[in-house]
């Protein structure tokens, strides 16, 4: 281009992918100044939701980012993977919607034919199932392995649902709804944020734990251009809490509604309006079936601790400690995982924290993490977790410690230093 000079004409590129601003997505509608050309660089969300005008050549890569969830891990990987050939189909019909057309395939046609999959792989296939389950245990569907799916999920991920809804208290030793499950089956939330919701009423604290629900329940609100990140980061310092990610999103919604709601607060604090306008209607939402099922809105003021408990005894199962060598190990599967750069408490290094997901991108890391007190976690889950004795020495620390070789010529103890003379 650089090259060609003033012969080429001027080219407009423009991004459009999920979590870019509305005011940034609609600017790909506008149509090109005269004499100027346009080029929309846009992930899989322009492969079936979008219709742009003047589009005549689409280039296809053949590949999307897929989120695929690994049961035995318990982790959400964001994945490359190659398209199906309805994908394909659908990005070529982008091609010339208002006129003719051309699409370039980055692929062969044998690639097309032989390695792509006729159709994608269905959601309930590579999705975590833990609210699928609850809702078909609550509609009294209890043998869910026998149980007749138009796509058959993986039964480790239905055996990992079943687990997980065990160890919060939602299904009994027979796999049967409790009555803590059966309120939990009414809140359209992963069950461990219903659980959440439901104990922070008992705690004294369910005006913040629904807010807080209502953000983790939305996108990232926060809106990272790449020409200001530095003024973006220092906006969101401002925001962030010593006790982590989920104060941090409690404190971004109270400033916007003392800001009246507004959205040029939002524009100036790099806050998506979109996103906080959706956590406001999922509140409104959760408010009214809290309000059906009489459970009390009460506000905990500046008591951060109790919130903190509350987030604890439903995600008691997403604890992680501190690794000595580098980042840390979860409690229950000893996987190592990192806390994400984004993090209010990235670098803080806090002994034990509980993260709301895990998230394979270059590393494991932990999305929205809050940091706890360990005793906590045998308080509020003594099912789950029991407190070590103290004076008793694990398998692993046992086979740590220094036993010296065993000298067949002097008594047992004639090693030890208090044991010699002079």
């Amino acid at each position: 281009m650089q090259a060609l000079g003033d012969l080429a004409p001027e080219l407009i590129i423009l991004p459009v992918y999920s979590s870019l601003p509305s005011e940034m997505q609609s600017r790909i509608f506008e149509a090109a100044p005269p004499g100027s050309r346009k080029c929309v660089v846009a992930t899989n969300i322009a492969e079936a939701s979008l219709t742009i005008d003047g589009i005549y050549y689409v280039v296809d890569p053949g590949f999307s980012k897929q989120k695929a969830f690994n049961p035995k891990l318990g982790m959400d990987s964001l994945v490359v993977t190659p398209i199906s050939q309805a994908s394909a189909r659908q990005r070529a019909g982008r091609a010339g919607r208002t006129g003719p057309g051309k699409c370039y395939r980055l692929y062969t046609e044998n690639a097309f034919k032989t390695e792509m999959l006729p159709t994608n792989i269905p959601e309930i296939q590579r999705t975590n199932l833990g609210n699928v389950v609850l809702q078909l245990k609550a509609m009294g569907i209890n043998d869910l392995l026998g149980f007749d799916f138009m796509d058959p999920p993986p039964v480790a991920t239905l055996v990992g649902a079943l687990e997980s809804l065990h160890a919060l208290g939602a299904l009994d030793e027979e796999g049967l709804l409790t009555r803590l499950g059966r309120k939990m089956a009414e809140f359209p939330l992963e069950p461990n944020l219903s659980k959440m919701l439901i104990l922070s009423v008992d705690l004294g604290c369910s005006e913040e734990i629904l807010t807080i629900t209502a953000m983790l329940s939305v996108e990232n609100p926060f809106y990272r251009p790449r020409d200001k990140q530095a003024q973006s980061d220092m906006k969101k310092a401002k925001f962030h809490q010593a006790e982590g990610d989920h104060l941090t999103l409690l404190a971004v919604y109270k400033a916007w509604e003392a800001s009246k709601f507004s959205n040029p607060w939002c524009f100036e604090n790099f806050v998506q309006a979109r996103s906080m306008r959706r956590a406001q209607d999922v509140r409104k939402q959760l408010v009214t079936i809290m309000d059906r099922y009489r459970l009390l809105l009460i506000s905990a003021g500046k008591n951060y601790k109790i919130i903190c408990k509350a987030i604890t005894a439903g995600f008691f199962t997403n604890a992680a400690k501190k690794d000595p060598q580098e980042g840390y190990r979860t409690l229950v599967d000893q996987n190592p995982v990192y806390i994400h750069p984004s993090s209010a408490v990235f670098n803080k290094n806090p002994e034990y924290v509980i993260y709301h997901e895990l998230v394979l991108t270059t590393k494991e890391y932990m999305r929205n993490i809050l940091v706890i007190d360990a005793k906590w976690l045998y308080e509020l889950a003594p099912s789950f977790y029991k407190q070590a004795d103290p004076n008793r020495i694990t398998k692993t620390k046992r086979k740590e410690k220094i036993e010296p070789l065993h000298d067949r010529f002097n008594p047992k103890d004639s090693w030890r230093l208090s044991k010699r003379k002079g």
